[in-house]
């Protein structure tokens, strides 16, 4: 067998374990944001379509949709403003994406949706 200048079987491994560990921590941040932006178009739908709703009823399926999003807790305590002209519906959580070698990011979410009424 001869060996080639810059032909390294250890290096090509190297690579591929790095790719791997950052496909593994993209996805983990991907589904964060995906199940945040879910719960955010839905928070905008509630507000488009609140004159028909209560805001009982806003809360009951906005909490809902936080329990089968399998949101952390603090999603489902919805915050909701009315005013003459605008309701406006939020909501704070934070989220925790466990990193390699026992190491934890929080992101914080606060999903806001407001429309006219």
């Amino acid at each position: 067998m001869v060996n080639r200048p810059g032909a390294s079987r250890l290096g090509c491994l190297i690579v591929l374990l790095a790719l791997a560990v950052s496909a593994y921590v993209v996805v983990d941040f991907g589904e964060a944001y995906f199940r945040f932006y879910q719960f955010k178009d839905a928070m905008g739908q509630e507000a488009r379509f609140a004159t028909t709703k209560t805001d009982d009823q806003i809360t009951e399926r906005l909490s809902a949709l936080a329990d089968s999003l399998q949101l952390p807790p603090g999603a489902e305590l919805i915050s909701i403003q009315r005013s003459p002209s605008v309701i406006t519906i939020s909501s704070d959580y934070d989220e925790v994406i466990k990193l390699p070698l026992n190491k934890e990011r929080v992101l914080h979410f606060h999903p806001l949706a407001a429309s006219r009424l």
